[in-house]
């Protein structure tokens, strides 16, 4: 008789310890994704220095597609512009961190951002910010709050400091799923620059890269 008394209990102090066992589970997997330090691509993998990636916009709606590289002015080196069509998936990207010994890319963290290509002109295809005229420098002397901030491409890739402060950004988390690109630079303490998020200005029919109110959402996807 104490034996089938004890089993209902045994079994509901089992059903317990199983749940307990589930939402603690759950909740360290919910922890660990809100508190992930590094971005993820689309297939859930840590977005690793020098891979490949294309940026896509987080929205399904008529957002635009990837990012590619347009001349401005007729004036090299061109400038960072997203597609006007989803359909086209733009330039593969490349982001390698301020420690080149990292093996992995960290959120808010200094890096560089380059295109995987080749480009009419002499200079590299790698980020940086400009004021839309002339080479755009790599310093900050130039930067001053209320200017309109272009992102363009002939940046060097490391040497912190002074002299590349323009060329430096960050990825930031944005929304459940979506990432944004931030220039807030921390390579150079001495140096004024104009922190912001990196979104779409339409002009003349394109979608130039710059400093905006509103950030382009996106995700990243392996080439």
């Amino acid at each position: 008789m104490k034996f089938k008394l004890l089993i209902p209990y045994l079994l509901s102090t089992l059903l317990s310890s199983c749940y307990i066992t589930s939402t603690q589970s759950l909740q360290t997997t919910i922890v660990a994704a809100t508190t992930a330090t590094t971005p993820f691509d689309s297939d859930g993998h840590e977005i690793q220095p020098g891979l490949k990636y294309y940026i896509t916009p987080a929205q399904s709606n008529d957002s635009g597609g990837g990012l590619s590289l347009a001349i401005r002015g007729g004036i090299c080196p061109p400038f960072v512009v997203q597609e006007n069509t989803q359909l086209s998936k733009g330039l593969t990207l490349r982001f390698l961190p301020l420690d080149n010994k990292q093996n992995a890319i960290y959120l808010s963290s200094d890096l560089n951002i380059l295109f995987n290509a080749a480009t009419i002109c002499v200079q590299s295809t790698v980020w940086k910010l400009s004021n839309g005229v002339g080479s755009g420098g790599g310093g900050s002397d130039d930067m001053v709050a209320g200017r309109k901030y272009y992102v363009r491409s002939g940046g060097i890739i490391g040497r912190p400091g002074v002299g590349t402060v323009s060329n430096w950004f960050r990825i930031e988390k944005a929304g459940d799923i979506g990432y944004k690109i931030v220039f807030c630079p921390s390579v150079c303490s001495s140096c004024k620059v104009v922190c912001g998020d990196v979104g779409v200005l339409e002009e003349n029919g394109k979608r130039w890269l710059a400093l905006v109110d509103q950030p382009l959402v996106f995700t990243l996807k392996k080439a």
